[in-house]
């Protein structure tokens, strides 16, 4: 894209101005639309060292009510953030819909950065790009604008402004060693950076080349893409988004209702089983933090089907500091802003620790599709985004478990009803528990489809039958040590 860009005539002076002052003024009117339409803004400056990517951001943001941006400059990633998967940093930084985030360099920086230093090989660098593509058309599928820019100078220009920089003493600190070598090995840099911004140019989220010689002009093109891009996006914003085939591999599974629901055990064998299995998932645990493996474990089901109970069984076998449960409920205002992802990205664990979801992202084509929370084209188009979100976690060194803890209706009658007859269980029935009961068999559908299309061969489901809660919790700890043995090479 570099090689064969062909720039646009720069205007003369009194043209640009004028045309700059037009695109500001044009900004200034579009921020309240977006504001009323609540689009997301992603913008991404990239480009070489010292072709004034900050200095454009920081004109850019004066027509701004800076109430309704953020601008991130995405340095190399913190030990904390290396031990999450790639894209959890820029996952973490979405903007809320309405608003803009302006990232000063990016995925772009980082996945190129590591293809020089010799960090990704060819392999490696395939897969971030997959990685990469399936980002950003998840934010333009769920209604982001995603800007990409790159500015662009040639190794002439680049040295000079280098050159210009070291000789005061003032600005020199703003010369990276990542500039100095960018600048030795200028032709290297560009068969790197060309290949990316061919590999990751799409319909969506096009990449925009900036001519970034004169840095009005660079101002200019900026300012008049991104109001385009801004238009465009608000016309886009009612029309349904395509929908994808899948292309994950997929494992057979039965139908709630084939699945018998008369397994139990006794008391004195569960208690037996209990204490060998939390002694052995405690060992695991403690070679899970050695060897820096993290481990998800998902959790859906019918109310009252004992999805606590099976939890605390679980994380009564570790040590407290090397894991969280996260108790998902409705979304917060905040959260319901972003893409919908965004909340279970932002509580994934560190390597070697471990993240329980009681409740997960699964509510998308459940609890949100049976009420009407979400559109039909966004519920539809989740499987295949849950299906990625769940290859990125995979991809990245996690286990994924996910259980479906199982009952049938009647067994939920009885557990209701106990509930709402003892005083110190009453808080755990409400009447949102009842209502949901009354649309069981289109819940009954509605997993039945879930786990037919995401019940992938890396991320498969496991249905517990929990109509003798001390089944469930003996067959959930023994799987979790088996993928857990798998894994360590037990």
């Amino acid at each position: 894209m570099l090689k064969n860009h062909v720039e646009q005539e720069k205007p003369q002076e009194e043209e640009l101005l004028r045309r700059l002052e037009d695109a500001r003024n044009h900004l200034f009117a579009l921020q309240m639309q977006i504001k009323e339409r609540a689009l997301p803004v992603l913008v991404l400056m990239e480009g070489w060292g010292a072709a004034g990517k900050g200095s454009t951001i920081g004109k850019i943001i004066r027509n701004i009510d800076p109430r309704f941006f953020k601008v991130a400059t995405m340095s190399a990633p913190t030990e904390e953030e290396l031990r999450k998967p790639f894209l959890y940093r820029y996952f973490a930084r979405l903007p809320e819909a309405g608003k803009f985030t302006f990232l000063d360099s990016g995925w772009m920086e980082e996945i190129t950065g590591d293809v020089l230093r010799g960090k990704l090989d060819e392999k490696g660098y395939a897969s971030r790009i997959d990685s990469v593509k399936r980002f950003e058309r998840q934010l333009t599928d769920n209604g982001y604008l995603v800007m990409k820019f790159f500015f662009n100078i040639e190794e002439k220009e680049q040295k000079k402004r280098l050159d210009g920089l070291l000789s005061n003493e003032d600005t020199r600190w703003r010369v990276s060693e990542s500039d100095r070598w960018q600048s030795k090995h200028y032709d290297k840099c560009l068969k790197v950076f060309d290949q990316y911004l061919n590999d990751t140019n799409a319909s969506t989220a096009p990449w925009y080349i900036v001519d970034a010689h004169s840095r009005k002009w660079a101002q200019l093109q900026v300012l008049e893409t991104l109001c385009q891009g801004i238009e465009v996006a608000l016309q886009n914003k009612s029309l349904a988004v395509p929908l994808l085939q899948n292309t994950f591999p997929l494992e057979k599974m039965p139908r709630l209702d084939e699945i018998p629901l008369d397994k139990t055990m006794e008391e004195a064998q569960y208690q037996e089983e209990l204490d060998k299995l939390q002694k052995r998932l405690g060992e695991l645990h403690n070679r899970l933090y050695r060897k820096r493996v993290p481990l998800i474990i998902a959790y859906e089901g019918w109310d009252a089907a004992g999805k606590g109970g099976n939890i605390k069984r679980i994380t009564g076998a570790l040590d407290p500091r090397g894991f969280e449960v996260h108790p998902i409920a409705s979304p917060e205002p905040h959260e319901k802003a972003r893409h919908y992802l965004w909340r279970f990205w932002t509580r994934l664990p560190k390597t070697g620790h471990i993240a329980i979801f009681d409740r997960t992202w699964y509510g998308r084509v459940m609890v949100e599709r049976i009420e009407g929370f979400c559109s039909t084209n966004d519920w539809q188009r989740a499987y295949n985004e849950i299906n990625e979100f769940e290859k990125e976690l995979v991809d990245w060194g996690a286990v994924v478990i996910k259980f479906w803890v199982h009952i049938d209706k009647e067994t939920q009658l009885e557990r209701f009803n106990e509930r709402q007859n003892t005083p110190e269980k009453q808080w755990k029935i409400t009447d949102e528990d009842w209502r949901n009961r009354e649309k069981w068999d289109a819940y009954e559908a509605a997993v039945n489809e879930m786990i037919q299309k995401t019940s992938t061969t890396y991320a498969p489901w496991h249905i517990l039958e929990s109509v003798d809660k001390k089944y469930a919790r003996i067959k959930a700890l023994k799987i979790v040590i088996k993928e857990l043995e798998k894994v360590l090479g037990e």
